[in-house]
């Protein structure tokens, strides 16, 4: 069962609709007002039953069940609407991934670099991509340890792309592109690199195929490529986990 925002829009909706359709007959004929901590406490309940059901990933059922009990919590709080506004706009700026492609902000780990960086090392020289390089946190380091490749990152949210265009100053072997990964040309590169999630994968995958060239490598962190057997797998010695998928052109 995929997980798009908009099915989970409309999970949430089917929960909200069931309650409210069961609970305002009820309270209107006994003329008693609605008790709307237990009402979202319900819905929540529902949800978590319908993502279950639906066999969503554990943080869309962790999600659907906190929602409108939080939504009340909220509303109790009183909190004037401006840092609501506020809130969703500095989010916007950092997390601009997860809501336009289900991609989050994942930082990579040094012992994830360092292996990286032992693998580029056998490579020799290379022009390497890093799709949602988020703070630089892998494409800095990297740059820093192997001066002699060159290195692009592509990060489309703004706060986290100006983060990473900081980090970045003073090294000329670093690119820093403010654009979405899929405007990338793959074929200008002899690694791309990239730390998503799941959602992507098979579409990235079609991307690489069409556009890296023969002897050139793809590496993802974490998410392997749904039906296709990487020609490596690299275990960082991290907790949690975090295997690196190397797939050879």
């Amino acid at each position: 069962m995929t997980s798009t925002p908009a099915r989970q829009f409309a999970l949430q909706g089917a929960a909200v609709i069931l309650v409210l359709s069961i609970a305002w007959p009820y309270f209107g004929w006994t003329a008693e007002t609605m008790p709307w901590l237990e009402t979202s406490l319900a819905i929540g309940g529902v949800a978590l039953t319908f993502a279950t059901i639906s066999r969503q990933p554990w943080w869309w059922r962790v999600i659907h069940s906190a929602f409108m009990p939080l939504v009340w919590l909220t509303q109790s709080l009183n909190i004037e609407p401006a840092w609501f506004l506020a809130a969703f706009v500095f989010l916007l700026l950092i997390y601009r991934g997860a809501l336009s492609g289900q991609v989050p902000l994942y930082l990579s780990n040094k012992e994830t670099v360092a292996a990286l960086a032992d693998l580029l090392a056998e490579r020799g020289d290379s022009r390497v991509l890093d799709l949602g390089a988020g703070l630089g946190s892998t494409t800095v380091p990297l740059a820093d340890a192997l001066p002699d490749s060159h290195f692009t990152g592509y990060e489309n949210a703004p706060l986290t792309w100006l983060v990473g265009r900081f980090f970045s100053l003073g090294r000329a072997n670093i690119r820093w592109c403010w654009d979405d990964l899929w405007q990338a040309e793959l074929g200008d590169y002899d690694v791309v690199y990239a730390f998503l999630s799941p959602v992507p994968m098979a579409r990235l995958w079609a991307k690489v195929e069409a556009e890296m060239a023969p002897g050139s490598l793809f590496i993802s962190n974490s998410f392997p490529v749904p039906g296709v057997v990487p020609s490596r797998i690299i275990e960082v010695d991290c907790t949690p986990a975090r295997p690196l998928y190397c797939y050879q052109r």
